[in-house]
């Protein structure tokens, strides 16, 4: 693996920013674009999750969250990029906070570990993990 090229370092970090962005939009379509087909998402809080098809099971708490009229906001930085022609691996740090109720809180710093191919000329996730460096609860809907 090698440094990438500028035109591809700027590529994949606008894919994060896209992703995380399309995370505090609760843009599910926006989220499934940054993806192969079969891919893999591993959370700490929600499990493995495989495919795209599968994004949508996996935003549901987040959907709980919208529903109370919460707000995420992904914060990444100090990007790590290392590219062999049309494969990449990317790791970022991840602030990720939340304000439900006029109240925010950093749920957990941690990072976004991620495998990525170059199809069609544009980047896509193939793999991404979510390591926190703390486990965290969302809130629920009251019953």
């Amino acid at each position: 693996m090698a440094r990438p090229s500028i035109e591809d370092r700027i590529a994949i970090e606008d894919l994060f920013v896209r992703y995380t962005t399309s995370l505090d939009a609760f843009d599910i379509a926006g989220i499934e674009s940054c993806f192969i087909e079969d891919c893999l998402l591993q959370t700490p809080q929600n499990g493995e999750f495989r495919g795209r098809s599968s994004i949508r099971e996996w935003m549901k708490p987040n959907l709980t969250v919208k529903d109370l009229g919460g707000q995420f906001r992904h914060i990444i930085s100090n990007f790590v990029i290392d590219v062999d022609g049309g494969r990449a691996k990317a790791q970022c740090y991840l602030l990720d906070y939340l304000t439900v109720g006029g109240k925010t809180e950093l749920l957990s710093p941690g990072i976004y570990d991620c495998d990525l191919v170059k199809r069609d000329g544009e980047w896509l996730f193939v793999r991404r993990a979510v390591i926190m460096d703390k486990r965290y609860s969302l809130p629920q809907r009251r019953t």
